[in-house]
């Protein structure tokens, strides 16, 4: 099953702090939801643990992660899959895009996946409901762990 999503938020922070901190393995773990790990291996690598539920389907993703076309601080390419055992297995990528705007930091992203397993019976609309619910998570959290801290 195939899977696309796009959107942009306006983050409290300047192009140089976003980018820093998108490329933050403690900082992502802190705001993927249901992230259990974040290791990085190698330059552009990552390993990754999350524990994700859709529906009546729970299930341990592990999996891989790959930056590329990497255009510091103006974006890159987010390459991944991930293994859940029964459950199945998700793979995509995502282009992700800074700008300067009024306030911050506007991020555009881009993704496109592929569900397989027992998460592509549920359905597209639960699985998209879902991937943006989990997305919008993410951005709430990064966008607190950029606000700059006051002293």
């Amino acid at each position: 099953m195939a899977m696309t999503m796009s959107g942009d938020f306006v983050l409290p922070a300047d192009k140089a702090t976003v980018w820093a901190k998108l490329n933050d393995p403690d900082v992502l773990r802190a705001c993927i939801p249901g992230c259990q790990s974040l290791e990085t291996t190698g330059d552009n690598g990552f390993a990754a643990v999350a524990k994700v539920k859709v529906g009546p389907v729970s299930a341990t993703f592990k999996g891989k992660v790959t930056l590329s076309d990497i255009d510091p601080p103006n974006g890159y390419r987010i390459t991944g899959e991930g293994e859940g055992g029964v459950a199945g297995f998700a793979k995509g990528g995502a282009v992700v895009k800074l700008e300067d705007a009024e306030g911050g930091t506007k991020l555009t992203y881009d993704v496109e996946a592929q569900i397989g397993g027992k998460l592509a019976q549920l359905g597209g609309r639960l699985i998209n409901g879902v991937a943006k619910k989990m997305a919008d998570e993410f951005f709430a959290n990064f966008a607190k762990a950029v606000e700059p801290q006051a002293a």
